[in-house]
């Protein structure tokens, strides 16, 4: 792990991924003083917004210069390459990543699978993290965060927490960032399956519908078990025992909160991957788990 005294240390930093959530971190990390370059899909129109802007700049006026690029260049020894882009997307950078001279690569997203980013770039520079800020971009590329005290992204090294509270980006340490990852996959895919089928009704999943959902969620956790890892956290774990009955309730009157379902709705291509992800690691689970219910609530 890095020793960084972030107060007085000037790191160089690049985040993979330029939408809210890479856009918020690289912000208030320029803002905070760091040398930040962001890597944003070549020939998207996010590239073209940060370009012609020269930086990001928020809906208030305010300005991060930030170096922009389609591609990671590999030779540069970046203290720390922070990668947004959510699970099924990271295999099209994994290779540039494998190859790159940078001294720490942090995963920021929801993945069942965190071993195998670990093992393919190396445990020595690997770390994971949750984010938990708000942001929106509008049609003119201008960024729009909510960062609050009370939402703390989690990480799994002390350093870059440090370095995140620092910037003006609350966070937290968690000793167990892979297995708390692994763990939040049933109730992100859960969220997101039933906000699409909320959106595509218009107004909420139906009563059948959220407990499809419900049923769904609970075999996840399940196949975690089955697999042979324990619920984590506790909070989870007491999700993971509610009936399945409380669980349809939860989902159904989350369906019917309009701000959060287009936010989840969005989510259908990642609720999508990770399901295939479970499906494919369900026949190493002992007992077997009826994985008819987690692909029943794979968004189609």
């Amino acid at each position: 792990m890095p020793s960084l005294s972030p107060q007085s240390t000037s790191l160089c930093i690049a985040v993979v991924g330029c939408g809210k959530i890479g856009s918020t971190f690289a912000c208030q990390l320029a803002r905070a003083g760091h040398d930040v370059t962001v890597i944003a899909r070549p020939m998207s129109a996010r590239l073209q917004q940060l370009r012609r802007d020269n930086g990001i700049i928020t809906v208030t006026g305010e300005r991060a210069d930030v170096c922009i690029a389609d591609t990671l260049d590999e030779r540069i020894p970046y203290d720390l390459i922070i990668v947004t882009v959510v699970a099924y997307q990271v295999d099209a950078v994994l290779p540039a990543l494998q190859r790159s001279v940078a001294k720490s690569i942090q995963f920021m997203f929801v993945t069942f699978e965190p071993e195998r980013l670990r093992d393919a770039i190396g445990a020595e520079r690997c770390s994971f993290g949750m984010p938990f800020v708000q942001a929106m971009i509008d049609k003119g590329g201008k960024l729009k965060p909510t960062i609050s005290k009370s939402q703390k992204t989690i990480m799994s090294q002390q350093c870059w927490v440090d370095v995140f509270n620092a910037a003006g980006l609350p966070a937290a340490h968690e000793p167990d960032m892979p297995l708390w990852l692994r763990c939040h996959v049933p109730l992100c895919i859960g969220f997101e399956s039933v906000a699409v089928v909320g959106e595509l009704r218009g107004g909420g999943a139906s009563w059948g519908e959220a407990k499809l959902v419900a049923r769904g969620v609970k075999e996840s956790f399940a196949l975690i078990k089955g697999l042979g890892y324990q619920v984590y956290p506790k909070s989870k774990a007491r999700i993971s025992d509610l009936p399945t009955f409380v669980l349809t309730f939860m989902f159904w009157t989350f369906s019917r909160v309009k701000s959060m379902r287009e936010l989840l709705a969005s989510g259908k291509e990642e609720c999508k991957a990770l399901i295939d992800r479970m499906v494919e690691a369900a026949p190493r689970a002992t007992p077997a788990v009826k994985i008819a219910r987690i692909q029943a609530i794979r968004p189609v």
